[in-house]
């Protein structure tokens, strides 16, 4: 069964960035003057929601601190922005094939994120030319809906702009927070955890699987633990 969609819900989905923006949290506290270090075990296990200005105002309230969230976040994005501009990003395991399979069967392919404009940019920029924009059919981001995730808006959104129903579309997600935003929307869903989301539970109904490729678009998913 060929799907009548591919929708890439994260930029975890396309390249390992956990790292980088770890790296990029701390120094943009650094900047802001504050003594916050998050190393990777603790940046790993935070409360998981999606949404990094949100991240930084839990956190301060749990340390009893007043800061400034959104100046915090917009400096670590121009951050992660220049870190990635130096390294370059690589695409994860199938990703660059799912893409041509998809092209090969009439495949729309959509990535339907709802970070910043400027974090889309980034991460598009990074991944050239073994993803870029030309691969898409719709870009969504946090613009262009009321609601982030993990309301299931930007999923609508890009139904409404394929023009298309739930029915045999796919959506790959890789944490389980925004799984379950995309199963609110009456969609199927495959779960292709990264580094932050390794070893964590995904709903039961969502099939995980430790690499993507033609298989996904033909449906024929290959089960696997990351």
């Amino acid at each position: 069964m060929t799907r009548t969609a591919i929708l890439f819900g994260a930029v975890g989905t396309l390249a390992e960035t956990s790292e980088l923006q770890r790296r990029a949290y701390n120094s943009a506290f650094a900047a802001h003057d504050l003594d916050w270090v998050w190393e990777p075990e603790s940046y790993y296990n935070m409360p998981h929601a999606p949404g990094g200005r949100d991240r930084i105002a839990r956190y301060a309230e749990a340390a009893g601190d007043r800061v400034d969230a959104d100046a915090i976040h917009e400096t670590k994005e121009k951050v992660f922005a220049a870190l990635v501009d130096r390294a370059g990003l690589e695409p994860r395991k199938g990703v660059v094939e799912t893409f041509e399979a998809a092209r090969q069967q009439g495949v729309p392919v959509a990535f339907c994120t709802t970070t910043s404009p400027l974090q889309v940019g980034v991460i598009l920029d990074g991944l050239a030319p073994h993803v870029t924009r030309g691969d898409f059919d719709w870009i969504g981001d946090r613009t262009m809906v009321e609601r982030g995730k993990p309301a299931p808006d930007i999923y609508f959104a890009a139904l409404d702009a394929l023009g298309l129903g739930p029915e045999d579309v796919l959506v790959i997600e890789d944490t389980p927070e925004s799984a379950r935003s995309a199963l609110a929307a009456g969609l199927t869903v495959v779960g292709f955890p990264g580094r932050a989301a390794s070893g964590r539970a995904f709903p039961a109904d969502v099939p995980v699987v430790d690499r993507l490729g033609a298989h996904v678009v033909s449906g024929d998913l290959k089960v696997a633990a990351e």
